[in-house]
């Protein structure tokens, strides 16, 4: 495990494109079928990452929570299954299950997505406005495994709220902390 910060996507980009296998259901979804005219969290997570183990419930009670109110919620996992056989997509449709995931669990199988995205760990999270404008890239909140903090969502909260408020979110903003994306070898660059 390499410890990996977040690249923070600038504010202000557009989400990239995307059409991607939900491990949920089987079938393709892009990201137009997913968004809400509200906003819209796409996170870049996986299975076997303890960052991502330790956020995991929170952030499905935050997902159901702000879902309610007509946020959409988008995971996305990257890792190169045959160096991770856990984050296989067969895996993480019993991940998504186990967990009840209240938002499909999307596999980029060429990496290409998750490169667009520049992500660069798991979790990595970004909010997008009813523009699908980047307006929060970072961390769910402070806590992170041994840090004896608790895990609330904070970070993502207060950003949700003000995008729901039509308040400005704060431009300072902390990267998310956790396992590098396990890229394809063949990829050498970002190996």
């Amino acid at each position: 495990m390499a410890l990996t910060p977040s690249t923070m996507l600038p504010l202000g980009t557009t989400a990239p494109d995307f059409t991607l296998l939900d491990t949920t259901s089987g079938t393709m979804k892009t990201l137009n079928e997913l968004t809400s005219k509200v906003g819209t969290v796409v996170m870049f997570l996986c299975n076997h990452c303890p960052y991502v183990i330790h956020i995991q419930k929170a952030l499905v009670m935050v997902a159901r929570e702000y879902g309610e109110k007509g946020i959409s919620f988008i995971a996305i996992s990257a890792n190169d299954p045959l160096q991770y056989p856990q984050d296989a997509p067969d895996k993480m449709s019993e991940c998504a299950s186990t967990l009840q995931y209240p938002f499909p669990y999307l596999f980029d199988e060429t990496q290409a997505v998750a490169k667009a995205y520049e992500a660069a760990c798991t979790p990595d999270i970004y909010l997008f406005d009813e523009a699908l404008r980047c307006v929060y890239r970072g961390r769910f909140d402070d806590s992170t495994p041994g840090n004896q903090k608790p895990v609330t969502g904070q970070d993502l909260k207060d950003a949700l709220d003000h995008l729901l408020n039509k308040t400005p979110i704060s431009p300072h903003q902390y990267p998310s902390i956790g396992c590098n994306i396990k890229w394809k070898s063949t990829d050498a660059f970002h190996s």
